[in-house]
């Protein structure tokens, strides 16, 4: 066979007639290649598919008498008849029996094959041809279709025949006829089940081929392929893409002898293909500003073609909002040209232009905040993948073929396009100058009031896609947070409202990527804590473990953007980091330095006091916090002693004056009797200037509208010490207490016997009191004190009436002294006369302010006494 495809080796007519010179087999290829008898009314004219796929003799009919000669049955069958049949046996009667039957059975095998070789045939071509192309190229674009160049192997191959009888009588027949050729001839391909629309035409050459089993031809041809029904090919595109064909049946129709019948084929799937290139950027094109897009992609090719791929624009399209909704258009992209070879991939690249976004791109859809082009960009940063769709532009390029834009211009082809996690988007999430504040009291349970709230600055840093290459604006953020504390979720961060933010480009040391350093201010966004046990955890921790804790953040951010296209959203981008509480300076809430500056009585019962105090703390975390309302228990001993009440108080970092705090003492209201006697040791011990301390513990009704936030933080207990109300000074003596050193005067301990003066020949004294309460008087209502000097006794002093200590200092009445003479206290006494003397004091009280009263005992020390005589 000739290698030069324009010039086959096969010739010959597709009228069914051989040329003059035969074969020297002509003669058993006529027997095997006839057509059937007159009865099977075929004609000479154009065949359907299924005529047979071997050629025959019009002008070898069997069965003609009269252009047969004269068979030798026939001769023998008159021998025969004209000897007669007289009874009289023949030497040669067997023999001529025997040669009778064997000749009629010849016969009958010669009328059998003949009638019944052309279905035979037909069958074992159907079953035993293979053409496996080899290489399919495209030499040229036409007008009304290509110019290809078609490669493949022809084979006959016996063994796929089924039918023992059909593959034995074709090898026979294929054997004996060898080899079969066609002249220039047009094949059309029609759809059975498209209403026999043409799919196209081919124009194909002279073509032999060797039909023998086993035997192999190699066909090089080149042909014209012509566009058939451009709408009917579309619909069948469309049917392809979305997956409604599974099969295809095809019929084809020519004027030669071919291979009959309807044949079936896989229908070839949407080569795979990988983005290897991605870049967006400012740009221009036609004086109309927008974004460039430069993608280049791999293609794969599994099929033995090569052509190139012209240059076509494309229009680029979206979902909308509802599958019933048209696709939206929002760029075009034109392909450079490309080079297809035989199964080897194909690299191809393509570039966009995006205009202005049109609106119902952007508009959300209806009953949803969101619109289609934030459903892509979310599929997108989220890595599940979406699909975009193109369509054929109806404005071609100007070398684009007629035929193709009519084919392509309504087909829209779905393209896969793979996601990309952007779990590392935003390197970094941060909150600094946090601050707290605790929910409102009086919110329904359900208000995101009813939740502790924060207020902080909240900065992210971005690292852009190297994808991105314009310069891009962050406007607003919002987002939903988790925060979590050694992986264990505390609860959730409410930053659903748009928060004003500014972004400003950064770059990282030794980084060559670019980031985006945004910064937002959140104010009052509700802290939803789910796990009560975490928040304890945590509480713990800041007061106890002396170290700042980590509390991890994870968040789906919105970013409200703006570029060259104009203001969109890009919802859910993904972030994750961390920030750090500073602990509660140190291991305890000394630190706090809690004291009061004032302390009014508001009101007594005969078991309790209502008191305000102006509170002043120094706050030694850089953190701020807002206290519309709490209540915590008193406690000594785990003895709840009462309660105190801060409303409305914002605490910020260092020093705070004139906190207001409302408490009430009722230490028998929980604590019974054995509560009002821890009261008493309290309150004894607080005025003789022992160190004490007050515990502070939450409860359900801490935060009326957070009980389960009360009852976990009820685990720990903050203990403070009892803070000293400021001790009025003595007019008569204003250098007491300065002995030199720098001692704040309000942490000092508090000194209620400020001198005593005392009178031998009377035996009275008289004491000088110093009242931290500078709005209420209480009363002595009686007294037993007796006062030593180096632990000896002096005198004692035993008084049940009833004398008022006004605010500040105040002298008592003259109360009678019971000398301890003879003792060396009093022996030093009467040493020091008219001096003045250095005593301690024991003595029990019983105190009332308002109607509550209350028995203390108290030990002073270092009492100046005055001695008169």
């Amino acid at each position: 066979m000739s290698g030069n495809p324009s010039s086959p080796t096969l010739r010959g007519s597709g009228e069914g007639n051989w040329e003059t010179q035969k074969p020297k087999s002509q003669r058993s290829r006529s027997s095997l290649l006839s057509r059937y008898s007159q009865r099977s009314k075929r004609t000479p004219e154009a065949s359907e598919e299924s005529t047979p796929l071997l050629l025959h003799d019009d002008r070898r009919n069997y069965g003609d008498a009269n252009s047969r000669p004269e068979s030798p049955v026939a001769s023998s069958s008159r021998s025969l008849q004209s000897d007669g049949w007289s009874g009289r046996k023949s030497s040669r009667r067997w023999p001529s029996i025997v040669a009778l039957i064997i000749l009629t059975l010849v016969l009958l095998a010669i009328l059998g094959f003949g009638f019944a070789a052309p279905e035979v045939m037909e069958e074992y071509a159907k079953e035993a041809v293979i053409f496996k192309p080899t290489d399919l190229s495209i030499d040229s674009f036409t007008s009304s279709g290509v110019r290809a160049r078609i490669q493949g192997d022809f084979t006959m191959d016996a063994s796929r025949v089924h039918k023992k009888a059909v593959r034995d009588l074709g090898r026979a027949g294929t054997w004996i006829a060898k080899a079969v050729e066609s002249k220039r001839t047009t094949v059309e391909v029609h759809l059975p089940e498209y209403d026999d629309v043409l799919l196209g035409s081919a124009v194909l050459p002279p073509i032999v081929v060797d039909i023998r089993n086993g035997h192999t031809t190699h066909l090089d041809f080149i042909t014209e392929l012509n566009s058939g029904d451009v709408d009917g090919i579309r619909r069948i595109g469309m049917d392809w893409l979305d997956g409604r064909l599974g099969q295809l049946r095809v019929q084809g129709t020519a004027d030669i002898c071919l291979k009959s019948g309807i044949f079936r084929d896989e229908i070839p799937v949407f080569p795979e293909y990988d983005i290897t290139n991605l870049k967006f950027d400012e740009g221009h094109r036609d004086a109309e500003e927008g974004m460039l897009a430069n993608v280049s992609l791999v293609l794969s090719n599994d099929y033995p073609v090569s052509f190139e791929i012209p240059s076509l624009r494309f229009d680029i399209l979206v979902p909308g909002c509802l599958t019933s909704d048209p696709y939206i258009a929002f760029a075009d992209a034109v392909n450079s040209k490309a080079q297809v070879r035989p199964k080897k991939n194909v690299d191809i690249n393509v570039s966009g232009f995006v205009r202005k976004l049109p609106e119902t791109l952007i508009t959300a859809c209806p009953n949803t905040e969101r619109s289609p082009i934030d459903r892509l960009l979310h599929s997108y940063i989220q890595g599940d993948g979406t699909t975009i769709y193109v369509r054929g532009s109806k404005k071609p390029l100007a070398e684009t073929p007629n035929w193709i834009t009519a084919l392509i211009e309504d087909i829209v082809v779905p393209l896969p396009f793979p996601g990309h996690t952007f779990s590392d988007l935003i390197r970094n999430f941060s909150l600094t100058n946090v601050h707290f504040g605790l929910p409102d009291p009086f919110a329904a349970p359900t208000s995101p009031k009813s939740s502790p709230r924060l207020s902080a600055v909240v900065e992210a840093l971005i690292g852009l896609p190297e994808e991105i290459q314009f310069p891009i604006d962050v406007g607003r953020v919002r987002a939903n947070s988790d925060i979590f504390y050694h992986k264990k979720k505390l609860g959730s961060l409410d930053l659903s409202e748009w928060q004003r933010a500014n972004s400003t480009r950064a770059e990282l040391k030794g980084d060559d990527r670019d980031y985006l350093l945004v910064r937002s201010t959140v104010k009052d966004a509700p802290l939803d804590v789910t796990d009560d046990n975490v928040l304890a955890d945590i509480v713990q921790a800041l007061i106890f473990g002396g170290k700042p804790i980590e509390l991890g953040v994870k968040a789906n951010v919105d970013v409200e953007t703006t570029t060259v296209l104009g203001q969109f959203v890009i919802r859910d981008v993904p972030a994750e980091g961390k920030f750090f509480v500073k602990p509660i300076s140190g291991n305890d809430m000394a630190s706090f330095s809690p004291k009061v500056g004032d302390l009014e009585i508001l009101g007594t019962t005969k078991s309790s006091i209502t008191f305000e105090a102006k509170v002043n703390i120094t706050n030694p975390t850089e953190y701020s916090a807002t206290v519309p309302f709490v209540n915590v228990n008193m406690l000594v001993n785990d003895t709840v002693l009462g309660h105190a009440t801060a409303e409305n108080v914002s605490v910020v970092p260092g020093p705070n004056y004139d906190i207001p705090v409302l408490a009430v003492w009722n230490p028998s209201e929980k604590g019974g009797r054995t509560g009002f006697h821890v009261g008493e040791e309290l309150l004894s011990q607080y005025v003789s200037g022992y160190n004490t301390s007050l515990t502070f513990r939450t409860h359900a009704g801490t935060i009326p509208s957070q009980p389960h936030l009360g009852r976990a933080l009820s685990k720990f207990s903050v203990s403070i010490p009892t803070p000293n109300l400021p001790t009025p000074k003595n007019p008569n003596h204003p250098d007491d207490g300065n002995d030199g050193d720098d001692e704040d005067p309000d942490s000092r301990a508090p000194r209620f016997i400020d001198d005593a003066t005392m009178h031998i020949l009377t035996s009275t004294a008289t004491l000088t009191l110093l009242s931290p309460l500078r709005h209420t008087t209480m009363h002595i209502e009686t007294i037993n004190a007796t006062a030593f000097y180096n632990g000896d006794p002096v005198g004692q002093i035993l008084y049940d009436v009833p004398f008022a200590v006004p605010p500040g200092p105040s002298t008592t009445p003259r109360l009678p002294v019971d000398w301890s003479l003879g003792s060396v206290g009093f022996d030093a006494v009467k040493k020091a006369l008219g001096g003045r003397l250095k005593v301690e004091a024991y003595a029990e009280a019983g105190l009332r302010v308002g109607e509550y009263i209350v028995d203390v005992w108290y030990e002073g020390h270092g009492i100046g006494a005055h001695v008169r005589v």
